[in-house]
């Protein structure tokens, strides 16, 4: 019996992350194959990335142009999409998360009549410019989607308070766990050297809201940390664009205890994770990474959609001011017992299982075999 064709649509370094493992999940599957169409929209990190996880991409449709505008994007990847789409004719269609790839993706599935399954549904800021166009992109890929894989029970629940069929609603926690248990055991993933008698910091920043003033706000509380603490030194992978580069590069260059480098390849990133004392950064899948390494985050937003994080006590929510993001992380530094509440390496996010989980749930549901009444409780985790 042929297998029916499932699309894995990605376009940007965190989605093929937490698509990797899905990706292989289908691969094991006997009733599904994947289709894996990727639209470039981070070349460079997304190549580094397929490398790691020894995916080849079906499709590659290399979207991705200098400082192209949102408008730009949506045009070119839906009509790349709609053409590939004409071609593979898939069953059914994965996107993942909130980039402009999965809102494209998703719309151009439905002008199809092509079913969505939406990995990472539900999470909400409830406020459509922040993270902006984040919070726009998975609102409106809920309204497209067939299936909803949830990977907390608040998503869920911000799912069904939307009004979203709970038969539609599966809870499988997330996938970005099972890529980083499996790409932790490779030897390349082994934690980064720090000199004894020093802590290292790991920093990021990259998003569109950030832009700016918020930036350099971030750039110059790293500065006071490093004044205050001689015992310290700041890893800080910088996002190529200009955007972020220039003012990164403009106010940290110069200090001996900072090193700016390239956007680190995934094994890499998480050896620095490891190491790391403790993380700053304004990523979401970082939220989710750096607890189950038991390395406690404080986020450089002012909303967060991973709230699951801040309840547990494994992340704050700190702002992008200069004197609370500074006062938050000194406290770390110099509060061992705060610092102890922090690094307990607990993960709301999953045990490791959500994307067998997803591809079972595709199997029984594709097959016309899942009761809407199994479905909600036998995938929670």
């Amino acid at each position: 019996m042929k297998k029916q064709d499932v699309a894995v649509v990605f376009g940007t370094r965190p989605e093929a992350v937490k698509m990797a493992p899905l990706v292989h999940a289908l691969r094991a599957s006997r009733h599904l194959n994947p289709v894996v169409i990727v639209t470039a929209q981070h070349r460079e990190m997304l190549d580094r990335t397929l490398g790691i996880f020894n995916i080849v991409p079906d499709y590659d449709l290399d979207l991705m142009r200098p400082n192209q505008g949102l408008s730009e994007l949506t045009a070119r990847l839906t009509l790349s999409l709609d053409d590939v789409l004409k071609d593979v004719k898939p069953d059914a269609m994965l996107v993942q998360g909130d980039t402009t790839s999965v809102f494209a993706a998703s719309l151009v599935a439905f002008y199809h009549r092509i079913p969505v399954g939406h990995v990472e549904a539900g999470l909400r800021t409830r406020d459509m410019r922040n993270p902006f166009p984040e919070e726009m992109n998975r609102v409106l890929t809920g309204r497209l989607a067939d299936w909803h894989f949830a990977p907390t029970r608040s998503a869920v629940d911000n799912l069904l308070e939307e009004g979203v069929r709970p038969d539609s609603v599966f809870m499988t926690g997330n996938t970005v766990i099972d890529a980083l248990l499996e790409a932790r055991k490779k030897p390349e993933a082994a934690p980064r050297t720090v000199a004894q008698g020093r802590r290292m910091i790991l920093v990021t920043a990259h998003r569109r809201e950030n832009f700016g003033e918020p930036l350099a706000n971030i750039c110059l509380a790293v500065l006071r940390l490093l004044e205050t603490n001689p015992d310290l030194d700041v890893l800080f992978p910088v996002h190529p664009n200009p955007n972020v580069s220039a003012v990164v590069r403009a106010v940290l260059a110069d200090h001996p205890r900072v090193t700016l480098c390239e956007p680190l390849d995934y094994l890499s990133f998480i050896s620095a994770m490891d190491a790391a004392y403790f993380v700053m950064s304004d990523s979401g899948g970082i939220q989710e990474e750096a607890p189950a390494l038991g390395k406690p985050v404080l986020v450089l937003r002012e909303e967060t959609e991973r709230a699951e994080a801040i309840s547990f006590g494994v992340a704050e929510l700190v702002g992008t001011g200069t004197n609370r993001i500074f006062q938050r992380a000194q406290n770390l530094l110099s509060n061992k017992d705060a610092y102890r509440r922090m690094a307990t390496g607990a993960s709301p996010y999953g045990d490791g299982h959500a994307s067998a989980r997803i591809v079972s749930i595709l199997e029984k549901s594709l097959a016309g075999n899942t009761s809407s009444e199994q479905r909600l409780l036998q995938t929670e985790v």
